[in-house]
């Protein structure tokens, strides 16, 4: 093989040249540089052929050219760039060599560059593009989902009479569910004239991945009754469209179905059934079907890991993760966002410090916004912020989703100043990133800036959708906007085309029982045009609590525990408000009645982060090494407490006890008051207290953390599970509003 390193020569290659043109020429056929191309693994052999071509004059022979652009475009060492570079060295590329181009940057990470290809052939070849040009040219149209330039090279293939090709039709049928019109992808299909395996795939495949398995599982079964044999991708798509149904009968049956017809099994094949299996809950069938698969890759490995971190078995997802041939960011990132999905967000934390001492694999986007995510649920600030300061040093892009993330985390923590901050920064804001920036002003009790927000959204051209009215008409209830989200509410529909969900009738209930519109709320559940759920009566409960309307409040907690009988906040609400009324006999009946029923309260848990260190602290809590400080505090605290006429409100005890001082002091243990105490003896005068609550504050320790902050002189930030308390010199941010 020659060793010449010619540069490349630029040479003209339209028709109406002055350079030689060269047509098919037989001197050519058998020339060794044509032999040497097949022989070809790196993109510099290639070179060498090429350097001997031009020389030789080889270049200019069509099919010679041809030749080189389809190794050096389509090889496995191809590179796009040098055959572009070869391609415009011909003086008269013929349609096979503009195809092959067209082919190379359709499958590329570039499509947009195969169209404007096909443009360029329309003005320079002397062919017109044929029936293997549409099919790439339409592939180029599905990657960038271009609805009207698809739909222009269907026209074009129907002028050209092509429009009855099944290679065409079958690439439209693709290039149409892609751009998620199914309905075109199915006229397409059923005027194909000759259905091959091709056509039945493409439109199985199209209605699996739009989201409608019915219907995808339905056209497999007409494929079954037209004789058409399925393939190895028919069963992909099919067992892809049994996981999104989660049909694990049907799935069992197509994988019996591909042994009982001899359908070759591969990886790819044994993947969508470990997949299947996975995503309707059998690990069990997934675990067999894994032990005796003979090849497994990475996505078969990650694949049983997350079907046990799904299932809440970490154990067996921990032994799948260290037996893995190496560890991927994917199989992390499963370990992490399962952690943070299931309420898990310390143990989140852990797993991602151990990705970052194990320095590789690096952090991608996955990892970051699930990390992000349960920095916001424990109130994280130091991480989170140093996993901004990551993605700056990294060059990330901060696309919309981290953008979210960021804002989320940000607001969540209590700053709601760097929340803008990055909200500010960025010039692309879509429908979510605006609905966190929303929620985030509605947590803080910014209620009029949220519903500013939601105007300048509005006039960005940014459509809301059901979260952002979500956020808005939370926004509303936590600052008493009541006539705003009134209007709001009864706008959704008719001016924005977002139908109500539970979400935004629970919310409106809140909104109006909160402001004392009792009667109204429960109007509104009774003509709600869906069944009323259990946050819904929730809402109304919860209302009744702050008005103290008894009789009411039975009505609603009937109705609650008839559709969820073990909700222990139901029965919390309720006894607090028997308490506040002085019914201590109903209070201890319901205390019994959770007692034999086996129904628990949950835990309240509050946690402070102090020097990048999160610390959690449970009712009474003995077990933190500092527990001796803390105490001592506490007493000071309970002290200077008294001293300045604070009583304790004991309607916040779930159980009826006799002595008022066990009274007091089952109060003083609260968690969120244990974390203060921590917070007071951890942190200095200028920083401000940031406690995070699983459960919503109860109405004395947001009284107690009102006057811890005028006699401190300390700022303090409690999150509870539904917005944030900012206390400052005796006021909280809520106007006691909450």
């Amino acid at each position: 093989m020659a060793s010449l390193s010619t540069p490349l020569i630029s040479l003209p290659r339209h028709p109406n040249s002055s350079s030689p043109t060269f047509s098919t020429d037989l001197r050519f056929s058998g020339h060794p540089a044509l032999s040497l191309i097949d022989q070809c693994t790196s993109i510099k052999q290639l070179k060498q052929v090429h350097a001997q071509m031009l020389r030789t004059g080889v270049l200019f022979d069509p099919y010679s050219a041809s030749k080189l652009i389809s190794a050096s475009a389509l090889s496995s060492f191809s590179s796009l760039d040098y055959a572009r570079q070869v391609f415009d060295q011909i003086p008269q590329p013929n349609v096979y060599t503009w195809n092959t181009l067209i082919r190379a940057y359709a499958s590329s990470s570039d499509p947009a560059e195969s169209i404007l290809i096909f443009l360029e052939m329309l003005d320079h070849c002397s062919e017109c593009p044929d029936k293997y040009t549409y099919p790439f040219a339409i592939k180029a149209a599905s990657e960038l989902r271009t609805l009207q330039v698809g739909r222009g090279f269907h026209g074009m293939a129907i002028k050209a009479t092509l429009g009855s090709d099944i290679y065409i039709l079958n690439s439209l049928v693709h290039f149409y569910g892609s751009c998620g019109d199914l309905d075109l992808a199915r006229r397409v299909f059923v005027k194909t004239p000759k259905k091959d395996v091709v056509s039945w795939n493409s439109i199985i495949t199209v209605f699996a991945q739009g989201n409608c398995p019915q219907e995808a599982l339905e056209l497999f079964k007409e494929m079954e009754a037209e004789n058409v044999k399925p393939n190895d991708v028919t069963m992909v798509s099919v067992l892809s469209a049994c996981a999104k149904k989660v049909d694990l009968e049907f799935g069992r049956w197509v994988c019996s179905h591909i042994q009982r017809n001899e359908i070759k099994e591969n990886l790819t094949l044994n993947n969508a059934m470990l997949d299947m299996y996975v995503k309707c809950g059998s690990v069990e069938d997934a675990k067999r079907l894994f032990d005796r698969m003979p090849e497994k890759d990475i996505v078969s490995w990650t694949t049983m890991l997350d079907g046990y971190a799904q299932l809440g078995n970490y154990e067996e997802a921990w032994r799948v993760f260290a037996a893995m041939p190496s560890q991927d960011i994917a199989a992390w990132n499963v370990l992490i966002s399962s952690y943070e999905q299931s309420g898990k967000p310390k143990e989140a934390l852990a797993v991602f410090n151990e990705l970052q001492k194990s320095k590789s694999p690096k952090p991608d986007e996955v990892t970051l916004v699930s990390t992000l995510a349960a920095c916001a649920q424990l109130g994280a600030i130091d991480l989170g912020g140093w996993i901004h300061v990551y993605i700056k040093k990294q060059v990330m892009k901060l696309n919309c989703h981290l953008t979210t993330s960021l804002i989320d985390m940000y607001a969540k923590c209590g700053d709601l100043d760097k929340a803008l901050e990055v909200f500010n920064s960025v010039e692309r804001r879509d429908v979510f990133v605006w609905s966190a920036m929303i929620a985030g002003l509605a947590m803080h009790g910014q209620g009029r800036d949220a519903l500013e927000f939601f105007s300048k959204m509005l006039d960005a051209k940014v459509k809301p959708n059901a979260v952002t009215f979500t956020n808005v008409l939370c926004a509303c209830s936590h600052t008493g906007l009541v006539d705003e989200g009134r209007t709001f509410f009864y706008q959704m529909e008719p001016v924005y085309g977002v139908v109500p969900g539970i979400k935004h009738y629970a919310c409106m209930v809140d909104i109006l029982g909160r402001s004392g519109n009792l009667d109204e709320a429960v109007e509104l559940i009774e003509k709600m045009p869906i069944p009323p759920t259990a946050s819904v009566w929730g809402a109304l409960l919860g209302a009744c609590k702050l008005h103290g309307n008894v009789v009411l409040a039975e009505k609603a907690c009937s109705h609650l525990l008839e559709l969820d009988p073990r909700n222990h906040g139901a029965y919390v609400l309720l006894s607090n408000i028997y308490a506040e009324t002085g019914k201590w006999d109903e209070v201890s009946g319901l205390r019994k009645h959770m007692r034999d029923a086996g129904i628990k309260k949950e835990p309240g848990c509050s946690s402070i982060e102090v020097n990048g260190s999160v610390h959690e602290f449970l009712v009474g809590d003995n077990s933190h090494p500092l527990c001796k400080e803390i105490y001592s505090k506490l007493d000071e605290m309970a002290l200077r407490l008294k001293s300045n006429g604070y009583v304790p409100n004991k309607s916040h005890l779930l159980q009826f006890v006799e002595e008022e001082d066990m009274k007091d002091h089952a109060l003083i243990l609260h968690s969120e008051k244990l974390a203060i105490a921590f917070g007071l003896i951890s942190l200095s005068p200028s920083q401000p207290i940031q406690v995070v609550k699983n459960l919503r504050v109860c109405g004395d320790c947001h009284s107690v953390a009102k006057l811890i902050s005028k006699l401190y002189d300390r700022e303090i930030l409690l999150r509870d599970r539904y917005r944030f308390h900012h206390f400052r010199d005796g006021h909280c941010s809520c106007n006691d509003y909450w």
